[in-house]
């Protein structure tokens, strides 16, 4: 259940409970102010998304390897079942790991150094504007 409470004039949606009882409390505040900027550069960044793909990957790869190494034994039906399921669902963790790789973090990863590379050229263009309208003002240098 969340409830809308109104702060410095904006809105803001909350959950009831846990986080309104350790932020009234003087030392869940005191931790919170020591570690406001991790949280905040963890939340804002990709470190979260990777951790999870990197998990995902690797739990995946080791359930598929476990239901390969009991597959190969020849289980009897119940339990074979039960093999085949671990060993479809460690192929589709890992490899729904690597398909996203290639179709989000990788373009992700050049539009980032695209964007970095024309800031930069825009920024050698507006240094060498500015030095030339610096020239135009003053010719001589003096």
């Amino acid at each position: 259940m969340t409830q809308r409470t109104d702060t410095g004039g904006r809105a803001r949606e909350r959950a009831d409970g846990a986080i309104d009882a350790a932020l009234r409390d003087p030392q869940g505040l005191a931790w919170m102010a020591e570690h406001v900027t991790d949280l905040k550069r963890a939340v804002a960044g990709q470190r979260i998304l990777y951790w999870t793909l990197a998990i995902a990957f690797a739990v995946g790869l080791a359930l598929q390897v476990v239901g390969y190494a009991v597959k190969a034994s020849h289980p009897q039906e119940p339990l074979g079942l039960a093999v085949d399921l671990l060993y479809a669902l460690g192929w589709a963790l890992w490899t729904g790991v690597v398909v996203v790789v290639f179709v989000e973090i990788v373009p992700r990863v050049k539009r980032r150094q695209i964007k970095q590379a024309i800031d930069a050229y825009e920024d050698v263009v507006n240094l060498s504007h500015a030095a030339g309208a610096a020239e135009r003002v003053n010719p001589t240098g003096t």
